[in-house]
Formats: structure tokens, C-alpha cells, sequence
């Protein structure tokens, strides 16, 4: 069972079934089943600057955020490289937060001539991988 919370100010147009089947898909291509539950915040970008300040110190809005629970490993998922997660006592597997913002997504998909629902699918995406622990290569 994989429990998806989608949260989104009423302004912003978003397929709920695209970011949902976004992250199932995003989830069964790393082999992450069972009781899962992750989070999904579409925000502006006052919000959004407001966080990326706060947490990266950069004071400026971006796409996305990606906020992890932890770095531990429970029992059972040690084989799951470079990733951390808490055990909790109901068995949920609950990885974090992804954090997007809308005009920064329509932004980005009139720049690369895709769909919002395509940019969002790619940045859900994005936000899957860091908060099973994929980071950015160095340079």
C-alpha cells in the first residue's frame, strides 16, 4: 500500500493522477514497495524562496525540494544502497516531503516546450530520487 498526500493550493491546476502515478512509478523502478507513504506541496514562490532560504541558504525561489526523513536504516533495508530511513512502529516506510513550485514548473515547461503535467512528472520524479538518497553527481 502506498499512501500519496498531495497538498496544493486551489490557484494552481494539477493532475493529481499524474503526480500519483509519477511517484508509483518512480518508486517500482527503484523496487520500493509495501507500506510507503510520501508527500507532495505545491506552493508558490514566496513559499518557496521562503524554504530554499531557510533550509540551503539560497535567497531565491527554485523548482523543487526534497526533504528526507532520516539517514538510519531499519531492519530489512540495509540492501537498499546509500539510503536512509526510520523504522516506525506501524511499519510505514514514510520517506519525506517533495516540494514544488507551480510557476516555477510553468516556467520550466514553456522553456523546454513541454506540458506542465510533463514538468511536473519530471521534477516528482526528481524529488523521488533524493529522497530515496540519489543526489546530484559532483562536478
Amino acid at each position: 500500500m502506498i499512501n500519496i498526500i498531495i497538498s496544493s493550493d486551489p490557484r494552481y491546476i494539477i493532475n493529481r493522477s499524474a503526480i500519483k502515478a509519477a511517484i508509483l512509478d518512480a518508486l517500482q523502478r527503484n523496487n520500493i514497495a509495501g507500506k510507503v507513504e510520501i508527500g507532495v506541496n505545491i506552493v508558490g514562490d514566496r513559499k518557496m524562496h521562503e524554504l530554499n532560504r531557510k533550509y540551503r541558504g539560497i535567497d531565491q525561489t527554485t523548482d523543487i525540494l526534497s526533504f528526507a526523513l532520516e539517514e538510519t536504516y531499519p531492519a530489512g533495508l540495509q540492501h537498499i544502497s546509500r539510503i536512509g530511513f526510520v523504522a516506525s512502529p506501524d511499519q510505514w516506510l514514510r520517506l519525506g516531503d517533495i516540494v514544488i513550485s507551480y510557476p516555477q514548473a510553468l516556467d520550466d515547461a514553456s522553456i523546454e516546450g513541454i506540458s506542465v503535467d510533463e514538468e511536473m512528472r519530471i521534477l516528482v520524479e526528481h524529488g523521488v530520487s533524493h529522497l530515496l538518497g540519489k543526489h546530484h553527481e559532483e562536478n
